[in-house]
């Protein structure tokens, strides 16, 4: 049985592949998940569109906690480099969906989101990055 540590990379290539295939420029971030000096799972970009930092979260349980620390961290790291935090988050058989950190829960110990919370706050991956087409130059589409 794969690792924890395994299970969250693989869902990070999984995630990265999905900006790939919509066009976006994306990185996994070295070290991520392993040690405090890696605030992020991805970072996200795309000519004519904001940059993301994206902390990823995937779970075979219906609610997906994340540590007050691990997100305050996440929140500052984003702010200071000038882009937008985004959580995006997998429960088995649903797909990514995406949502920022405000829509979070406080449980008073951790943040979380659940699953049926997801399902109607969240966005699909298109909803949330690409929601209206801006008008750029045909050199960078």
């Amino acid at each position: 049985m794969p690792s924890n540590k395994a299970k969250g990379s693989k869902a990070e290539r999984e995630l990265l592949q999905i900006f790939t295939d919509n066009n976006w420029r994306a990185v996994r971030v070295a070290g991520s998940g392993v040690n405090d000096n890696s605030p992020c799972d991805l970072l996200a970009a795309k000519v004519g569109r904001k940059g993301y930092v994206i902390e990823a979260k995937s779970s075979k349980q219906r609610i997906i906690y994340i540590s007050k620390a691990q997100i305050e961290d996440f929140v500052l790291f984003a702010h200071m480099i000038g882009l937008t935090p985004v959580i995006a988050v997998r429960f088995n058989y649903e797909g990514w969906l995406f949502l920022t950190p405000e829509q979070l829960r406080d449980t008073g110990t951790a943040w979380a989101v659940n699953l049926a919370d997801a399902k109607i706050n969240a966005k699909k991956f298109s909803q949330f990055f690409e929601p209206h087409v801006t008008n750029i130059s045909p050199n960078y589409q």
